[in-house]
Formats: structure tokens, sequence, C-alpha cells
């Protein structure tokens, strides 16, 4: 039953990160998404501050935080509202599918418990063919 609830979950997310696929693609602006959308609609740092209740100066700090990768989500959101923005998140799969990723863990997994049991059966001096050391991983990954 657990195997079938994470196969449902993972073709549920599969589903939903469908959208993201192209999108990560897409190259952050070198001086970050916040300035750039901001002077891409003429808005000032003093009208998104006076949004967000804070300073042209924290504006300006969240805009060097984000291009320096050290922006909370928290802070990025509220900026985003503040320019009648959203903010869209998701982690996604460098390459492939998530099922792909699982696929491909599982994969790196049974080979490192294949090579930990044909070390020490090469010891024991039980050493095992190679042929029936790929029909092991294949049976593992399944």
């Amino acid at each position: 039953m657990r195997r079938k609830f994470r196969d449902l979950r993972l073709e549920q997310l599969s589903k939903r990160l469908n959208a993201f696929v192209q999108v990560k693609r897409v190259l952050r602006p070198r001086r970050g998404w916040l300035r750039a959308v901001r002077e891409a609609t003429g808005t000032s740092l003093r009208q998104i501050a006076e949004k967000m209740r804070a300073t042209p100066q924290l504006v300006a700090s969240l805009e060097k935080s984000e291009a320096n990768n050290r922006i909370t989500l928290h802070s990025l959101q509220a900026a985003a509202r503040a320019m009648d923005c959203e903010l869209v998140y998701a982690i996604v799969p460098k390459s492939g599918t998530l099922r792909e990723l699982v696929q491909n863990r599982a994969r790196r997994e049974a080979d490192q418990q294949v090579r930990a049991v044909e070390h020490s059966m090469m010891l024991e001096n039980q050493a095992v063919e190679v042929s029936t050391r790929r029909s092991q991983k294949r049976r593992s990954c399944d």
C-alpha cells in the first residue's frame, strides 16, 4: 500500500511541476528579478517602499540580497506583492522527470549494494560473474 501511495504522490507532483519545466531554462536577470521588474514597469524604490511600509533603502537592500542569492522567500514574496506581482516557486529536477530521478537514485543505491557484496565475495574467493551482477541490479531497481 505504501508504494502505491508514493507512486500516486509522485504522479500528482509530476503533473504540478510540468508547468515549470520550460521555466527552469529562463535565466534570472544578473541584478535579480525584483530590480528587473521594477525598472521595466517604471516603478521607483519609494513607490514599492510605500506599499511595503518600509524605506527605499530597505527595498534597495532586498534587490541586492536577491541578486546575491541571500533573500528570504518571505521578503521576496512581500516585494513581489508590493509590485502587484506574485512569487512563483518550485523545485524541479535538473534533468528528466521526478520518476527518472527516483529510478536513477535506486540504480545508484543498487550499484553500491552490489559492489559491497561483490567485494565481500571476492575476499572469500566467491566472485560474482558480470552477467549475474547486471541481473541483480535490474531486479533491485524494478
